[in-house]
């Protein structure tokens, strides 16, 4: 991961993300979870959430040991057709249900896949339930995204959904600079 939450440049078209990311990355627990960010291609969503993950691993760096994963939702699907494959699906959900932090990039990538979209759910509902945080990003809001089964979607927005649009071009020459 190479992008970190200090090198994220604010402005007017994402600053209430950029606070929602930090929120899910301090030491405190967040008032909301999950955290879902969308917008088109470009934008900063992948940033910020790598930016989460590494301020996450450097603040619990110095306290306790905190586990978190970046992938995306592709990679996870892989992960997932590759347990079945292997009849290890214990083992994957093992890695995936215990994280601290579960960051999913892409998530319009579950459209249309129901076994991807049910054991999601039920990663989604072990690392919700256990108190410990997600943070997603897609291309379009949860009920945008087609064919997305509607007790993900439901998940999705229980949390904080914030868009991010195109910057402005004050902050364009800022992220130039």
């Amino acid at each position: 991961l190479g992008h970190k939450l200090d090198d994220f440049v604010v402005g007017r078209s994402n600053k209430l993300a950029y606070s929602a990311a930090l929120a899910m990355a301090g030491t405190k627990a967040p008032p909301f979870n999950p955290l879902f960010v969308h917008g088109a291609c470009g934008v900063g969503k992948t940033h910020l959430l790598q930016g989460v993950c590494m301020q996450t691993a450097r603040i619990h760096r110095r306290g306790a040991p905190m586990t978190w994963k970046y992938v995306t939702c592709e990679q996870f699907t892989n992960e997932f057709i590759q347990s079945l494959k292997a009849k290890n699906v214990a083992q994957f959900r093992e890695r995936y249900r215990k994280l601290d932090l579960l960051a999913i990039d892409d998530v319009h990538f579950l459209s249309g896949k129901k076994a991807t979209q049910d054991e999601f759910l039920h990663t989604f509902n072990a690392i919700e339930t256990a108190g410990r945080r997600i943070v997603l990003a897609s291309d379009a809001h949860p009920h945008m995204v087609g064919a997305l089964n509607e007790q993900l979607v439901s998940r999705f927005v229980s949390g904080m959904v914030v868009r991010v649009d195109a910057p402005d071009t004050e902050t364009r020459l800022s992220i130039l600079m």
